[in-house]
């Protein structure tokens, strides 16, 4: 968990600094700060079980098994990446590691991942899905289209909101009444609330939930309080101004994700700390081979801008989905 969680924070602050070199094209939204929802939520999946994420979705990817290298290929819009550099940060897919996608559109995942559990229910697989998204897609009408039907089914569908604090530059308070987690109630969804700094309650909650959702139990819906410690993109300083408190920025890396888990390691005499210095070296060095693969890599024939954009290009497609 510790590894994933340096890996993400470690590719991210990457991302920053190409970003602000001019190295990066397009928008980019990191997820440093948040990196405890992604690991304790994947790490109580299965290999085959599936994702859906949002735009704020490299810690998800990453969570889920995806090569850092591909990663950084497809966000320099390279060949090698996983869309062969056309989706980018937003779009980025690989069904045999069950990521449905980033997405672009905020709630844009739910309804896929709705259906990707009705799929599951259908071919009686007991495979499940979790839907990351935001807060601000709480308010989106999607998100209770989808908890009615999960319900009504009982599909194997996990709705996960990371509640950063901000629905793009707005306290998320100005715009959401009540608690996220309790809109599952009236569904009759089992629904809570967890500390979405702690990575191991993290852990536990979808772990229960994944108990229920393989037993035939219905969705569960989980709201893990974090913070994004960058803003909602890169660069958003020439439009956006300070719309955050100093002191609520700092006080919030005072609860930093892997600094929390690493201290509690080292005190259960898990690791020595020494152990966690040679780790994250490892992770620095491994950001550093996937940007030196990336740059190495080719960008995609201009010819082929409209392949690999239709299903009967992709015969292979319904087997991939089916791993």
């Amino acid at each position: 968990m510790l590894r994933l969680m340096l890996r993400i924070r470690r590719f991210e602050e990457k991302l920053a600094e190409l970003f602000k070199r001019g190295k990066l094209p397009g928008f980019v939204h990191l997820y440093i700060g948040e990196e405890a929802v992604a690991v304790g939520a994947c790490s109580a999946l299965r290999e085959d079980d599936r994702i859906t994420s949002t735009h704020r979705g490299h810690g998800h990817v990453i969570a889920k098994g995806a090569d850092v290298s591909r990663m950084m290929a497809e966000l320099l819009g390279k060949e090698a990446g996983y869309c062969r550099g056309k989706g980018g940060s937003m779009h980025t897919v690989d069904f045999s590691l069950g990521i449905m996608g980033t997405n672009g559109i905020v709630g844009g995942g739910i309804p896929i991942a709705v259906g990707s559990a009705w799929g599951d229910r259908q071919l009686g697989r007991d495979t499940v899905t979790v839907s990351f998204f935001g807060d601000g897609a709480s308010n989106q009408g999607v998100f209770f289209e989808g908890m009615n039907l999960a319900a009504i089914w009982k599909l194997p569908v996990i709705f996960l909101c990371e509640n950063n604090g901000y629905t793009e530059w707005t306290p998320t308070e100005k715009l959401t009444a009540g608690r996220i987690s309790d809109r599952g109630v009236p569904f009759g969804i089992p629904s809570v609330q967890v500390d979405g700094n702690d990575v191991i309650s993290v852990h536990e909650a979808v772990s229960e939930a994944v108990g229920r959702a393989r037993a035939g139990e219905g969705p569960s819906l989980i709201e893990a309080r974090t913070y994004r410690w960058h803003g909602h993109n890169e660069g958003e300083e020439a439009f956006s101004g300070p719309y955050r408190p100093e002191e609520e920025i700092e006080e919030w890396k005072g609860k930093d994700p892997i600094t929390t888990f690493a201290a509690r390691l080292v005190e259960q005499g898990v690791f020595a700390r020494e152990e966690i210095e040679r780790v994250d070296a490892e992770e620095k060095e491994r950001i550093e081979d996937a940007v030196r693969f990336a740059v190495e890599s080719a960008y995609p024939d201009p010819e082929e801008a409209l392949m690999h954009l239709f299903y009967d290009e992709r015969p292979r497609l319904q087997q991939e989905v089916n791993r």
